[in-house]
């Protein structure tokens, strides 16, 4: 008898353990508000910590929406709920666990909806999705990776799930909270032989088509005859190809081949506002021989984004307006070496200061490319680094090489320094910084709170009220 009580007993505590591990794990799962707003402690610009405590935080890639379509939440990426996707209410400050059996890859916020798709694969158990940690802020710039939440298996078929962001938000606050299945809704299957590539992925314009990369070893057979295939370049041994790009229809599941390049795809977004256009790059872990891409989604229109000189390093490009994407020139190398990341010869002439640099701005339609701002001669930032702009035209904006973020006014070329953020150049990654919908603040990621100076939190900066006041004689802009 008492063999049999333990026994019952033991029998108990596994069950009671297993259903606690399948609570912390819920989709839905509410986390306590850490909202907190601190003075930048150099510009006195208040910044609003949405998490401040070591959680793991990062923001979706700048390539991508970071607020849900009603303008309330931004989606991030966290090790609070290991390998999930995390929800912060910018104006309570709470926060929700928006996935259950992890992703890989990219976070597709929807605009036109309150969904959120990711890339998922199957066969992996619930919180090993490769979404929660951001890469160190090592090695020569761009850090740029596939989504930047980790890589996937490539041989492996992974699923694209909607999620229902708005039902699953009422249940999370009514506190009558259902399976995932309620919330999910997997749209289609990729083929393990199509080789998606680390859920690399973004949303079309009408948001009814997923885009995504495909690294399958056939891809050289679709290229034009006598297409020479790269090979890796710079240190990082990156940029090889052939990789290629696909769609999913996002109500039927079906898949079509779009385009085949020679090589490494990288950082795959749309055109928001335009549907069937897309923007890419080709990855080699820093300056590529030619960046940045543009396709239409039914193959044709394939170019450069921005023809580059050997001399230019073009990175971290971004849509930003309807027309619009914004570009890093990065100059940041100097003859003989210097302190920042990558600065290995191997990289070749680009990056240094004795061309123009800067954040450049490329109309999509014209072609022309304009500069719109650079640090400051002899600021310690030394070069932009990540680029982001307003969909209104307005503003631009970048970090630098001290991890601080410059904000700059199209309209007049003026340029100030927006927040400091302690400059953690131990940060454990980089301040990756998007504007929201109207243009009025910027999302970015930040070390400032940490304890280690590592470890980052998601933060909003404004735009001064009083830029945001100006006005332009002889524009119809504000």
């Amino acid at each position: 008898m008492k063999k049999q009580t333990l026994r019952l007993t033991a029998l108990a505590l596994s069950a009671s353990l297993l259903l606690a591990s399948t609570a912390s794990a819920q989709i839905g799962r509410r986390f306590p508000a850490e909202k907190t707003i601190v003075p930048d402690p150099v510009t006195g610009i208040p910044l609003t910590f949405l998490t401040s405590t070591p959680g793991g935080d990062s923001k979706i890639y700048q390539t991508h929406p970071q607020w849900t379509a009603d303008g309330k939440w931004l989606i991030f990426r966290s090790s609070r709920a290991a390998g999930q996707a995390m929800a912060v209410n910018e104006e309570t400050g709470d926060m929700v666990q928006v996935t259950e059996a992890g992703y890989t890859g990219m976070l597709c916020v929807a605009r036109l909806s309150m969904k959120l798709y990711v890339m998922r694969d199957p066969t992996r158990g619930s919180g090993r999705g490769g979404g929660a940690g951001a890469a160190p802020a090592s090695g020569a710039p761009p850090a740029g990776r596939a989504g930047a939440g980790g890589s996937a298996r490539s041989r492996t078929p992974f699923q694209i799930v909607e999620i229902d962001l708005a039902r699953l938000f009422a249940d999370s606050a009514a506190g009558t909270l259902k399976f995932a299945s309620v919330y999910e809704r997997v749209c289609g299957t990729i083929p393990a032989e199509m080789s998606a590539g680390g859920g690399d992925m973004a949303l079309d314009a009408r948001e009814d088509v997923a885009y995504f990369r495909l690294e399958s070893p056939d891809l050289a057979s679709r290229l034009p005859p006598g297409t020479k295939i790269a090979e890796a370049f710079g240190p990082r041994g990156m940029g090889a190809g052939p990789s290629g790009l696909a769609g999913m229809n996002l109500k039927t599941g079906e898949i079509t081949f779009i385009v085949a390049v020679p090589f490494k795809i990288g950082h795959v977004q749309t055109n928001p506002w335009v549907p069937g256009e897309i923007v890419f790059c080709w990855e080699t872990g820093g300056k590529a021989p030619q960046r940045t891409w543009t396709v239409r989604a039914d193959g044709t229109g394939l170019r450069p984004l921005y023809p580059e000189a050997p001399y230019e390093w073009v990175t971290h490009e971004a849509v930003i307006t309807r027309d619009e994407v914004a570009i890093a020139i990065l100059g940041h190398r100097r003859p003989g070496g210097g302190v920042d990341v990558g600065q290995e010869a191997a990289w070749g002439p680009a990056g240094f200061p004795d061309h123009p640099t800067g954040v450049g701005i490329v109309n999509l339609r014209t072609r022309e490319m304009r500069i719109v701002g650079q640090v400051p001669v002899g600021d310690p930032g030394v070069s932009i680094w990540h680029v982001n702009g307003s969909a209104d035209g307005r503003w631009a904006v970048a970090d630098d090489f001290q991890y601080r973020l410059w904000l700059i006014d199209r309209h007049s070329g003026e340029m100030i320094l927006l927040s400091d953020n302690g400059h953690r150049r131990t940060a454990a990654d980089h301040q990756h910084p998007t504007f929201n919908a109207d243009g009025t603040k910027v999302e970015i990621q930040s070390a400032m709170l940490s304890e280690d100076g590592r470890s980052m939190n998601i933060c909003i900066v404004p735009v001064p009220k009083s830029w945001l006041a100006r006005t332009y004689a002889g524009t119809t802009a504000k």
